[in-house]
Order: C-alpha cells, then structure tokens, then sequence
C-alpha cells in the first residue's frame, strides 16, 4: 500500500461519513504501517535502549498491544483486566525478539480489527465507559489509531538513530 494510496473515509452521503468504513480502515492503515515498522527494524533493536533509559521498541509495542487489547474488551463489553501502574510499560523478558513481537502484534492487530468489523455502525455510535467518562466506541477506534501512529513515529526515529534514515512504507 503506498502512503499516497491510504484508505480515505467512505461517504455514504454528502456531508456523512461512514462510521464503520472509516473506523476499519484507519485501524487497518496504522497496524500496516507499524508492521512494516517492525519489520524494517534489525533484531538487535527491539531489546536496545539509547542512553540507559529510553524504551525499547518491544516495550513500545507490548505497550501498543496493551492498550489495542484493553480497549477492545471495553468495546466488546467485557471486563477489562486492571492496567499495570508501574510508570512506563516494559516488555516481559520472552517479549523482546523480533518474531515474537511482530507474531504479539499480528494476533492483536487482527483481534481488534476483527472486533470493529463486527460492529454495526449503531454499536459504534453506542456508548461505553472508560477511564475518562463515557466514549463512542468510534471514538476508541479513533484513540487506538492515533495511539498507533504516535508509536510508529517512535519506530521510524528509533530506525533514524540506527542509521537508516530510508522509508519504508509502501
């Protein structure tokens, strides 16, 4: 997919955008683009912390399958687990592989894809509760997203400070 062709909002009418169609296609963009991140990235930086104290890019990414696999039990209705309140998310030690970080982040990807196909746009315009009040399902959709992409900006500086400066989107 080239960065030029990205799916675009579907209007159902002038002036309406379509809920579903707009919510599926921007959580299916940005998990593109952070699995081509991911897979851009050499094995040695996804256990490597610039300076002692920066986050490493499985720690990013467990913190981005956290985050896809929270809300999601919170848009499906179910129970949410409690969220760790330890400062910064690090990834668990058997987390900090190439493989196992890129096969972590397909599983939650096609999870919470899978979770907003099947909602119709009357549940993504129905309410739910979080953390901060009660949200649209759409409006999580729109959080994950976002989330995702200010990730895949850490990413594609964490590959600068490695010296490949190239893009890798397609």
């Amino acid at each position: 997919m080239s960065i030029d062709n990205l799916n675009r909002p579907q209007v159902a009418e002038l002036g309406k955008i379509d809920l579903k169609a707009t919510a599926g296609n921007g959580l299916k963009n940005a998990c593109n683009l952070i699995r081509q991140d991911l897979q851009a990235l050499p094995e040695d930086a996804f256990d490597q912390s610039f300076g002692g104290s920066s986050r490493t890019v499985a720690d990013l990414v467990y913190e981005v399958i956290l985050v896809n696999d929270h809300v999601g039990l919170v848009i499906r209705g179910e129970e949410p687990f409690d969220w760790p309140d330890d400062g910064w998310i690090k990834a668990p030690d058997d987390f900090r592989t190439k493989d196992v970080v890129l096969k972590g982040f397909e599983k939650s990807s096609e999870k919470i894809i899978a979770t907003v196909e099947a909602l119709s746009t009357e549940e993504l315009e129905g309410t739910v509760q979080t953390e901060h009040g009660l949200r649209t399902r759409f409006q999580r959709c729109q959080f994950i997203t976002l989330h995702m992409w200010y990730h895949s900006g850490q990413l594609n500086f964490i590959q600068t400070l490695l010296g490949d400066d190239g893009w890798h989107w397609k």
